[in-house]
């Protein structure tokens, strides 16, 4: 009987939703996450750059894990104490978190899992190590957590609103953990980490060349494209993120001015919030949305050929390295078709 009265005690008191959001969660979320995400990036660079690494126990995968165990239990000690306050178990993190507690979850158990794997079959190198099934798993664990404040902050306000920096920040740092993540796990065709256009001019390497170009504008598109479809960008928004991507990919490679790079990076982005702010592609007219899809890649590009071209010199063709631009920025356009497509347009007008 008074087990019931409990029970029914606490059933009355329970609260409906999830537990209002915060700045305070957000920011303490995206700074353990870029702890997190800080280890993946040394880990990376020890797979590729230390030959005789030859075990699970090593200080990269002390900052890996230990960023994650942070992370891990301030959402644990969340949850409980949400719950406590009477939020369903469900319903026991702000809005935008739960996702993240499961990639918590599932992190944990690929991280037991990867101990074994490297115990059966050894420590991955290079390519391998990317591709490996419980890295992939890790990856997938690592992506829900640190994308909680970009889900939290993408239910707030109406589509298409202009946003502070104070507001966006931790979103906009962890769609740059995203970026980073996607061209992390595809470095081996990056054309930063790896460039070809400076290399000897031999059919395989041109063609691995033009696909790395191809494929990070995919990736690069895909996360400009899916930000400024939400939001009005604040100025600078892109520079932040480009700059952080251009960086981190600059340190997996075996030489690389990082610095000089980060700085190039941050310059190409704020080129891009100016043709944000001019095109205004969040709420304009279509066409401008389909003109900044093309002259993003296009000009990152533009910058990128001329900055090999000045250090190292360029080795490919001029009909090779201007198509590989112009390609780039059409894939750009394309992929503007899938976010909006004609047919969505005609039923708007």
């Amino acid at each position: 009987m008074a087990i019931t009265q409990g029970a029914t005690r606490r059933a009355a008191v329970a609260l409906p939703g999830a537990p209002a959001g915060s700045r305070r969660f957000d920011w303490t979320a995206i700074l353990l996450g870029t702890w997190f995400a800080g280890g993946l990036q040394l880990d990376g660079w020890a797979h590729a750059h230390i030959p005789q690494l030859e075990t699970f126990f090593t200080p990269w995968h002390g900052a890996l894990y230990s960023g994650y165990a942070a992370y891990a239990l301030f959402l644990a000690i969340s949850a409980v104490r949400f719950h406590m306050r009477g939020h369903a178990w469900l319903r026991s993190l702000p809005a935008g978190y739960m996702p993240s507690l499961v990639g918590a979850a599932i992190f944990g158990v690929g991280g037991v899992l990867d101990l074994i794997w490297h115990t059966i079959f050894g420590i991955e190198r290079s390519i391998d190590a990317l591709l490996s099934p419980t890295h992939l798993l890790l990856a997938t664990g690592l992506l829900l957590m640190i994308t909680g404040p970009l889900r939290a902050a993408w239910g707030r306000g109406p589509a298409g609103a202009a946003v502070l920096w104070r507001a966006i920040a931790p979103a906009l740092l962890a769609l740059a953990y995203v970026f980073f993540l996607l061209t992390f796990f595809t470095q081996y065709a990056n054309p930063i980490t790896n460039s070809y256009a400076d290399k000897p001019t031999l059919g395989l390497t041109r063609d691995l060349g033009v696909t790395s170009i191809l494929l990070q504008t995919g990736i690069q598109m895909g996360v400009v494209l899916l930000a400024v479809r939400r939001w009005r960008l604040p100025l600078g928004a892109f520079a932040l993120i480009f700059a952080l991507n251009f960086a981190s990919s600059a340190i997996l490679a075996e030489q690389s001015p990082v610095l000089s790079v980060a700085i190039l990076g941050a310059l190409v982005g704020f080129a891009v919030d100016l043709l944000n702010r001019a095109l205004d592609p969040t709420n304009g007219p279509v066409a401008r949305l389909r003109l900044f899809a093309f002259a993003v890649p296009f000009v990152n590009y533009v910058v990128y050929f001329l900055a090999l071209l000045v250090i190292h010199g360029i080795t490919w063709t001029v009909h090779l390295w201007v198509g590989s631009i112009v390609i780039a920025g059409a894939t750009g356009l394309l992929l503007s078709y899938l976010l909006v497509p004609p047919l969505a347009v005609a039923h708007s007008e």
